[in-house]
Formats: C-alpha cells, sequence, structure tokens
C-alpha cells in the first residue's frame, strides 16, 4: 500500500498548502483528493510534487505491505514472496527462465 502522509508533513514544512498547489501550480483538486485517500497518482504527478517541494520521493510517500496481496493489484496470492520473505519450495519462475537460469548456472 502506498501511502502520502509524508506529503502533509512536507508540505507544512516548506510552507505550500493545498490552496497554493491548486491555485499556482495547477494540481488539480482531484489529485489533492485522491492524495488524502492515498489512492492512485501517477508517477508524473508525484514528480511534479517533489520539484514543487525540492524533496525526494520519500518525503512524499511511503511503502507499507499488506498482510496479503490482493486481486485488484493483479497479484495472484498463490505466487506471491510470503510475509517472511521466504521464496516457496517450489519453482514458480515461468519454464523458459528457468532454464536459462540453468543453463547460466552450468555455464559458471
Amino acid at each position: 500500500m502506498i501511502l502520502y502522509n509524508q506529503l502533509w508533513e512536507t508540505m507544512k514544512r516548506r510552507g505550500i498548502t493545498q490552496y497554493r498547489l491548486i491555485k499556482y501550480y495547477g494540481i488539480s483538486a482531484g489529485q489533492i483528493n485522491r492524495l488524502k485517500k492515498n489512492s492512485y497518482v501517477s508517477t508524473h504527478t508525484i514528480d511534479v510534487l517533489c520539484t514543487i517541494l525540492n524533496c525526494s520521493v520519500e518525503d512524499i510517500m511511503e511503502f507499507r505491505m499488506n498482510s496479503a496481496p490482493t486481486p485488484e493489484l493483479g497479484i495472484d496470492p498463490a505466487v506471491a514472496l510470503p510475509a517472511d520473505n521466504q521464496m516457496p519450495e517450489t519453482d514458480l519462475r515461468s519454464p523458459s527462465i528457468a532454464s536459462l537460469y540453468d543453463a547460466d548456472k552450468e555455464e559458471q
């Protein structure tokens, strides 16, 4: 999950208000609302915000792992990396990728 809580703190530190983003920098009210709801915004919007605020991406957003992958993200829970970051015992790579990997290991 992407959270934009850092954005509001960075804006406060820089003295930039939501009104100023809309009025002077052309950020739409819809984009502000999506940011408030931690909804999808484009990388272009993140780039513009970083430029306006003269900050890095980490000053605007953070990633937090959900407890489980959801179908809305397009991730099949059966093949997602588990929370403990341990690879499953079964080989989930596609056959073509697996054969390339195995061939590379044999050359070494």
